[in-house]
């Protein structure tokens, strides 16, 4: 497939005469069945043809021998083209056109090989190396739950950094004290919650195993939270109707932010509930909405509405990569992979800072509260509200009774009785 994107034949025959002719032929024929720009092939072409270059120089003998060199290449590459960088953002481009395409042509030709980088660098790997084996074989947590331990003691990790705490038993009350009230500063108290606990469960296992002398996780305060203490951040009918429009439906993206936008907001889904979502759960026939996996464990089927079908009908049509993958939603990059539910929540909180839609923790969930409080004002009853969004304990519903104003003013003018 070289011949579609490279009209020279020198330059066709001077990559099939390269040592890695062969796996770059059929590298580009990957990306030319997964819809790949030309302009994308040609890049990923120019690094593979300098990896094959450096790999040669540095005596690589046998394709065996090639993810030993990646990380020295990419060193290569990133002083050779990343001197105009200024930022983390512009090394992370320059250093992924050098990984990536290395990576995806090593994974069609060296059977087994899956990367020699996390795309997710686990804290305190060379310190504490099994604590997360433990979370995940020991305790059982789900990944989910796992990436909130990540996050957080990542966050310890720097801050341990900053303070030139270079060995673990160093550690000191004094330092986990000035730590959390520096995160105090920007979580909120569940945040706060999640931070102390994934503290108190590194620092019991450290202790266990030896790693540090006492037991500091009596060293975290437990923090106290209420019940009904919060108030959903929903945003205005009027507010979505901003967002909805200033999505610029011509482009893929477009087509694909807008189903989204109003697939939340309609039926209230949770972001992970559509990043699971099929093309087989969508039945034209019956004009409904299959979900089939729920966080309660069960399944929902919606009547498909005229606009979110025809928000949908357009994404397929003319925003959606034609590959082979089945799930609804894929991101606009080659390979075309599924959207994970946090790039499904990212892209919520991004439209929201661009229709100028102020929210405290702008994502997916903003739109699920807001299609739960328009049918708490719109008097459908609390059990049919809490049935339709998924919730498994009525709860979980009641706490919308906070922002059903119009049944509260009747309250606050006296008359509690027909409002009740």
């Amino acid at each position: 497939m070289l011949e579609r994107h490279f009209t020279l034949l020198r330059t066709i025959d001077r990559i099939r005469a390269l040592w890695l002719g062969s796996a770059i032929d059929r590298y580009v024929n990957w990306l030319d069945e997964r819809r790949a720009a030309t302009a994308t092939i040609k890049r990923h072409v120019q690094a593979l043809v300098q990896f094959n270059n450096f790999a040669v120089a540095n005596g690589a003998g046998a394709w065996e021998d090639l993810p030993a060199l990646i990380d020295a290449f990419v060193t290569h590459w990133m002083s050779e083209h990343g001197k105009w960088c200024r930022t983390p953002q512009d090394r992370a481009v320059v250093h992924a056109n050098a990984r990536v395409p290395v990576e995806q042509m090593l994974r069609l030709v060296l059977p087994g090989f899956g990367g020699t980088v996390q795309r997710v660098t686990l804290p305190f790997l060379g310190s504490a190396p099994g604590f997360f084996p433990h979370l995940s074989e020991e305790r059982g947590l789900r990944p989910a739950t796992i990436h909130g331990y990540v996050h957080n003691l990542r966050t310890f990790e720097a801050y341990l950094q900053r303070a030139g705490v270079d060995h673990l038993p160093a550690l000191a009350p004094s330092l986990i004290s000035t730590f959390l009230t520096e995160r105090a500063q920007r979580l909120s108290a569940l945040g706060m919650q999640g931070c102390t606990g994934a503290l108190r469960v590194f620092l019991r296992y450290l202790h266990r195993q030896g790693i540090i002398p006492t037991d500091l996780s009596r060293a975290v305060p437990r923090g106290r939270g209420y019940k009904q203490a919060s108030i959903p951040r929903a945003i205005a009918w009027s507010d979505v109707q901003r967002v909805l429009e200033a999505v610029d439906r011509r482009s893929a993206i477009g087509k694909r932010d807008y189903a989204l936008l109003l697939l939340l907001v309609s039926y209230g889904l949770r972001a992970r509930e559509i990043a699971a979502m099929q093309l087989e759960d969508l039945d034209w026939k019956q004009a409904q909405l299959c979900v089939p996996t729920r966080k309660g464990g069960h399944s929902t089927r919606y009547p498909l509405s005229a606009t979110v079908g025809e928000a949908i009908i357009a994404y397929l049509r003319a925003g959606r990569p034609t590959v082979d993958d089945r799930h609804l939603f894929l991101v606009t990059r080659m390979p075309y992979s599924p959207m994970p539910h946090w790039a499904i929540s990212a892209r919520v909180a991004s439209r929201l800072h661009a229709a100028g839609i102020q929210v405290p923790r702008a994502g997916s969930h903003t739109l699920r509260h807001t299609c739960v409080q328009r049918l708490v004002e719109s008097d459908v009853p609390f059990k049919v509200i809490g049935d339709y969004v998924g919730h498994r304990r009525e709860e979980s519903t009641l706490v919308y009774g906070k922002v059903a104003l119009h049944r509260l003013r009747q309250l606050a003018i006296g008359d509690a009785e027909d409002a009740l």
